[in-house]
């Protein structure tokens, strides 16, 4: 995620250790040539499953405003209240980004 914030965000800010722990967010800046304030970012990468599947933790206690997946070919930026809501709505327990991504208001995919 290093090339994510060095690539696409300005004006960056890291969490403490406290804020990563407490609200779950990595950084803080603002999205190049997209957005013109600052937000968090919760940018923490995939960890390896009991069943060898990559996931990613989320909660609703977390305080970052957008959410960021790492692909293979783009980074994937979600916001996180939306993303939290819909899966509270849906009721799910996991979720598949390649197969929800188009139910969201608003996403944005940014090519490595």
């Amino acid at each position: 995620m290093k090339d994510f914030i060095k690539k696409h965000l300005t004006n960056v800010k890291q969490a403490t250790k406290k804020e990563k722990e407490k609200e779950l967010w990595d950084v803080v800046g603002i999205l190049k040539n997209r957005l013109n304030e600052k937000l968090k970012y919760d940018l923490r990468p995939y960890q390896m499953d009991d069943q060898g599947r990559d996931v990613k933790p989320l909660t609703n206690k977390s305080k970052a405003d957008k959410i960021v997946f790492e692909q293979k070919n783009k980074w994937v930026i979600v916001e996180a209240a939306e993303l939290h809501s819909f899966i509270i709505t849906h009721r799910l327990k996991e979720i598949n980004l390649d197969e929800i991504i188009d139910a969201l208001e608003w996403n944005i995919n940014i090519n490595k």
